[in-house]
C-alpha cells in the first residue's frame, strides 16, 4: 500500500471514530447549567430579534464574553431551526477540527503512525471529548489556539521562512482573543523557541529581524474586525449601558478577571493535584514514564518536543499564577501535550505500570460504578442522599457501565491496555450520551417548574425573575421581567416590589431568600430545581412597607419569546 493510502485510511479512521464519540447524542438534550443556556439564549434572541452585534440576554447587554462563539450558535439556529442541534454544533466541529490539526502537524512532524496515534490520544482523553460535547466557549478557543500552534510548528520546524504560517497563527490567535481573552497564548512558544535558538542554533536559522514583529500586526487587525465596530458602534450610540459594555469587556472580563478575580478562587497548585489526574486521563498516568524521554529529547536539541512541551508549561504557569482557576482553562495544552507523547507510546506499552494504573482505574471504576448502583437499587440511605441531592435515580445506567467496564477488562485481558481504555471509554460516551441524557434533562432544565407555574399563574400573565439563571428565559412561556443578572437579590426584590405595585403580576424566587419587602412564608410553591426550591410570590405575599431603596442604576429589562 503506498503512504498516500496508508495516511488517508488513517486519517479516515481517525475522523470517523472522533466523530463518532463527539456527534453521538447531538438534538437529544437541552441546554444544561451553568454556561450553556446563557449562550443558547442569547443566539437564539439574536436570531428572533435581528440583532446580532451586541449580545442581549433577557433585554440587558451581555459584557461578560464577545460574540463569536453565540454567532456560531446563532448561525446554525437560523441554517437548521433547532436550537437543541445548533447549541452544540459549534464545539463539535471545532473538536473535529482540532484533531485533524494535531493529525496532520504530527504527520509533517514525524510520521503517518505517530499522527494517527496523537489524534487517537486527544479524543480519548476524557476533558478534551467532554468540552467537544458540551456548548462552552471553550473548545472554540482551543481550536483557535490548537491552529496558533500548528502555524507556528509549521513555520519553525518544517516550512523555515514561509511566514504565512507565522501570519496564520497570529491571525488566530486574534480570532482566538475576541473569542475568549486568552487566544494570544500560542505566543508564548516563542519563548522556548528563542532559548532552544540561542543555547543551540542551527546553520539556517529564520531571519526576519524586525519582520517578526508583522504578526502582532496581524494579530490586532484580526482582533480588530470585532473590536473597532464594537468601539464606533458604542460612540454612536451615546447611550451609558453600551458605555458600561465596552468597559466591562475591555477591563473587568479580561485584565480584572485574570488579575484579580472574584470567583473560582483557587491554590497555586490547583491544576496539578485537581484537574490533571482526573481529567487528563489516560495520559496523567503516564506523564511519570514520559519525563525520561523527553528529557533526552532536550539533551539533544530536538525541537519538536522542546517548543510544545515549554508552551504547555508556560501554558499551566499562566493560568497557575492567576487565583481564579476552572479546570477548562488548561483545555489548549492537551492537542500539544497528545503531539509529544505519541512518538513514545511503543516506550510506554513495554512499561509495566502505566498499564497497571490504567487497568486498575477502570476496575476500580466499574466496580464502585456497580456498587453505587446496587446500593441506590436496594434503598441505602447514602446513595438515597445522594439521589435527593442530584434529583435523578440514575442507578439502572451506574449499573450497565459498571457491568461493561468489567466485561471489557474480562474480553481484553491479555490483549493491550489500549484496548480496554478505547473500549471503556466508548462505551461510558454512548451511554453517558444517549441514556444519561435522557435521565438528567428533565432535572438539568426547569421545564418542571413552569409547569407547576402554570397551575397559579395563568397564561399571558407577566413574571418577574428574581435571582434566576439564564434557563428560566430560555424555557419561559411567560412575559418576563428582571432586574439585572448582576443586581444583589435583595434589591431586585425591591425593584420588583415596586414593579408589582403597578403591573399587579407575579414574581419567581428562591424560597429561600430573606428580604424586607416580601413575607416568603407565602410564596406558592411551584418545585424544586437547579438545588433551589422556587415559589411564586402574588401580591397577598407584599409587606405593607418595603425598607430597602432601590438606586437609580437598577434598571428594569424585558424578554418575551416570539
Amino acid at each position: 500500500m503506498k503512504s498516500g493510502q496508508y495516511r488517508d485510511i488513517n486519517l479516515f479512521w481517525l475522523l470517523i471514530t472522533s466523530l463518532t464519540l463527539i456527534f453521538i447524542g447531538l438534538g437529544l438534550r437541552d441546554p444544561w447549567p451553568a454556561d450553556e443556556p446563557r449562550f443558547a439564549h442569547i443566539a437564539q434572541a439574536m436570531v428572533e430579534s435581528g440583532q446580532w452585534f451586541f449580545p442581549v440576554r433577557g433585554g440587558e447587554l451581555y459584557p461578560d464574553k464577545p460574540p463569536i462563539f453565540m454567532w456560531s450558535i446563532a448561525f446554525f439556529y437560523w441554517i437548521t431551526g433547532s436550537l437543541n442541534i445548533a447549541f452544540l454544533l459549534p464545539s463539535a466541529l471545532c473538536g473535529l477540527l482540532t484533531v485533524y490539526l494535531v493529525y496532520d502537524i504530527g504527520r509533517r512532524l514525524w510520521d503517518d503512525k505517530t499522527a494517527f496515534i496523537a489524534g487517537l490520544m486527544l479524543v480519548f482523553t476524557l476533558q478534551f471529548t467532554l468540552q467537544a460535547k458540551t456548548a462552552q466557549i471553550d473548545a472554540m478557543v482551543c481550536a483557535w489556539i490548537t491552529i496558533g500552534c500548528y502555524g507556528l510548528l509549521r513555520f519553525l520546524l518544517i516550512n523555515n521562512a514561509q511566514w504565512r504560517w507565522y501570519w496564520l497563527a497570529f491571525f488566530f490567535m486574534g480570532i482566538g482573543v475576541i473569542t475568549k481573552g486568552v487566544g494570544f497564548l500560542p505566543v508564548l512558544m516563542l519563548v522556548p523557541y528563542a532559548i532552544i535558538r540561542y543555547k543551540s542554533p542551527q546553520p539556517h536559522e529564520i531571519p526576519g529581524g524586525v519582520k517578526w514583529l508583522s504578526g502582532l500586526l496581524v494579530m490586532l487587525a484580526a482582533i480588530g474586525l470585532w473590536f473597532v465596530p464594537m468601539l464606533l458602534l458604542v460612540e454612536y450610540h451615546q447611550n451609558p449601558l453600551f458605555e458600561l459594555y465596552r468597559d466591562n469587556i475591555l477591563f473587568k472580563q479580561t485584565v480584572t478577571r485574570y488579575a484579580n478575580s472574584w470567583h473560582h478562587i483557587k491554590p497555586f497548585w490547583y491544576y496539578v493535584v485537581s484537574v490533571i489526574p482526573v481529567f487528563w486521563l489516560p495520559l496523567s498516568f503516564c506523564i511519570p514514564w514520559l519525563i525520561k524521554p523527553w528529557w533526552n529529547a532536550i539533551k539533544q536539541a530536538d525541537r519538536r518536543i522542546i517548543l510544545p512541551l515549554g508552551w504547555i508549561v508556560l501554558l499551566l504557569l499562566f493560568f497557575s499564577i492567576s487565583p481564579g482557576k476552572r479546570g477548562v482553562y488548561i483545555l489548549p495544552a492537551l492537542p500539544m501535550l497528545c503531539l509529544i507523547s505519541a512518538p513514545y507510546l511503543d516506550q510506554l506499552l513495554k512499561a509495566k505500570w502505566p498499564a497497571r494504573l490504567l487497568s486498575g482505574f477502570i476496575v476500580v471504576l466499574s466496580v464502585l460504578l456497580v456498587a453505587v448502583a446496587i446500593a441506590g437499587i436496594y434503598g441505602v440511605p447514602k446513595a438515597i442522599k445522594l439521589a435527593e441531592k442530584y434529583d435523578a435515580e440514575p442507578w439502572s445506567m451506574l449499573l450497565a457501565i459498571g457491568a461493561c467496564g468489567l466485561c471489557v477488562t474480562l474480553l481484553c485481558l491479555r490483549k493491550s491496555i489500549i484496548y480496554k481504555w478505547i473500549g471503556f471509554i466508548s462505551i461510558l460516551w454512548a451511554i453517558y450520551s444517549t441514556w444519561g441524557y435522557q435521565l438528567l434533562n428533565p432535572v438539568k432544565t426547569p421545564k418542571n417548574i413552569y409547569q407547576n407555574m402554570a397551575v397559579v399563574v395563568p397564561e399571558g400573565a407577566e413574571v418577574a425573575l428574581i435571582k434566576t439563571a439564564e434557563q428560566f428565559l430560555l424555557f419561559t412561556p411567560y412575559k418576563i421581567t428582571h432586574f439585572g443578572y448582576h443586581t444583589p437579590q435583595e434589591l431586585q426584590l425591591a425593584a420588583a416590589w415596586r414593579w408589582q405595585q403597578t403591573n399587579q403580576q407575579y414574581i419567581l424566587t428562591d424560597r429561600d431568600g430573606a428580604s424586607d419587602c416580601y413575607d416568603m412564608e407565602q410564596g406558592l410553591d411551584v418545585g424544586w430545581a437547579h438545588r433551589v426550591h422556587w415559589v411564586v410570590l402574588p401580591l397577598s405575599a407584599k409587606l405593607a412597607s418595603c425598607k430597602t431603596q432601590v438606586p437609580d442604576d437598577v434598571h428594569q429589562y424585558f424578554y418575551q419569546h416570539p
